[in-house]
């Protein structure tokens, strides 16, 4: 009887210390998760590797991904902090910190990997006048790219129609004929080439040499409050960058994207994940082009909405 009392306690104590044992890691982990709000586009692939190189190595920080079907949803999440971060286009970044939203960017989403898609009957940049051209948002690259194009053209804004259109509705506007021309984020302009509506105007290379357009951006209370795991965050996220080999890439936006082999086979060409940090010069060259086109009359400075200090520290 005896026995069998001291078996019962010594168990009753485990349970007690397995208990406690599962609440304290629950916290932990909870503790440890980062919040981060992304569209499901090729240019949040880091993000995504990311996420699953930390998951498969078991590291100390955890990535939960928050899938939004468009930028004003994904930027109510931001802007009311019920997210960490996101990944998201700079202009509308800086709007919101130009507003007084506790945001900073991080790093660049990617390089490069957007390009100008025009119907085939368009015979060249010239011939863009009095046609109707699509932007996912007027706050976007794709709004300063199809100005560049525009400008190199000796053709202005007012020359061509602009609208704004959601991007999965994008290839099929063309194929259809209600819209001439489009820029935004892939796979969507792959998927205009893949279905044989469209052709490649332009390249965002083409038109603007280290063009920015999706940025990681973390807010200010994360920053401020977790700042330990916000380096560990930055740094495997601009790994995971680099570890975006076009095979890896691939094998991300198949899982995510729930797109074709073919459009993947052709957006991935045109886009590079390597050396994700954001210089002063490239922010620069975006804030004169923000301004020139009138997307924001007065955009934050570098200092004010750039956090290299992840930089600083690894030179």
């Amino acid at each position: 009887m005896k026995k069998l009392f001291i078996l019962l306690l010594v168990l009753i104590q485990s349970v007690g210390l397995m208990a406690c044992s599962a609440e304290k890691s629950s916290a932990n982990e909870n503790a440890k998760t980062i919040k981060i709000a992304y569209l499901p586009i090729t240019h949040s692939l880091a993000l995504l590797e990311e996420a699953e190189e930390l998951e498969k190595n078991n590291k100390d920080i955890k990535v939960e991904l928050i899938k939004y079907g468009s930028w004003p949803e994904l930027l109510d999440a931001l802007n009311s902090g019920k997210v960490d971060g996101a990944s998201v286009l700079i202009e509308l970044a800086m709007k919101s910190r130009a507003e007084g939203i506790g945001i900073k960017a991080v790093a660049l989403g990617h390089k490069d990997g957007n390009v100008l898609i025009v119907s085939k009957d368009v015979k060249d940049a010239a011939d863009l006048r009095n046609r109707t051209i699509a932007i996912p948002h007027r706050q976007s690259s794709h709004n300063i790219l199809v100005n560049d194009a525009l400008s190199k053209n000796n053709l202005k804004i007012d020359d061509v129609k602009i609208v704004e259109l959601a991007p999965t509705e994008m290839p099929s506007a063309l194929a259809a004929g209600t819209i001439d021309g489009y820029c935004v984020a892939e796979p969507f302009g792959a998927m205009g080439v893949s279905i044989g509506a469209g052709k490649v105007l332009y390249t965002s290379e083409e038109l603007w040499e280290d063009s920015v357009c999706c940025v990681l951006v973390l807010t200010d209370d994360f920053l401020s409050k977790r700042a330990v795991e916000a380096g560990k965050f930055v740094d495997a996220y601009k790994q995971a960058g680099n570890n975006l080999t076009s095979d890896a890439a691939k094998a991300v936006a198949k899982k995510y994207l729930n797109q074709k082999d073919d459009v993947l086979d052709i957006s991935l060409k045109w886009i590079s994940y390597k050396d994700l940090e954001i210089t002063k010069k490239m922010y620069e060259d975006l804030q004169k082009r923000v301004v020139s086109y009138g997307l924001l009359d007065n955009p934050p400075s570098y200092e004010e909405f750039v956090d290299d200090s992840f930089y600083k520290e690894n030179e």
